[in-house]
């Protein structure tokens, strides 16, 4: 669990680098999410929490995409 959480955090911060917003955003959202469940003992829900979590990786990692504004016409 701890491993998936740091490894969730890391994600954050290379798909947000540079956007303080989303960086606390996303931050705030997976420490609530985490913590929401942190009491959770059914070993079933445990395994369909952390493939969740594994899942929102991947889709982070794999398909957020950050633009940079360069001049009025162009990103």
């Amino acid at each position: 669990v701890l491993k998936l959480f740091k490894l969730l955090h890391r994600t954050r911060q290379e798909v947000f680098k540079n956007d303080t917003r989303a960086l606390e955003a996303a931050r705030k959202k997976i420490n609530e999410e985490f913590k929401n469940n942190q009491d959770e003992t059914s070993e079933e829900k445990i395994n369909e929490l952390l493939k969740i979590a594994a899942d929102v990786e991947v889709i982070l990692r794999t398909s957020v995409i950050q633009a940079i504004h360069t001049d009025s016409d162009k990103i």
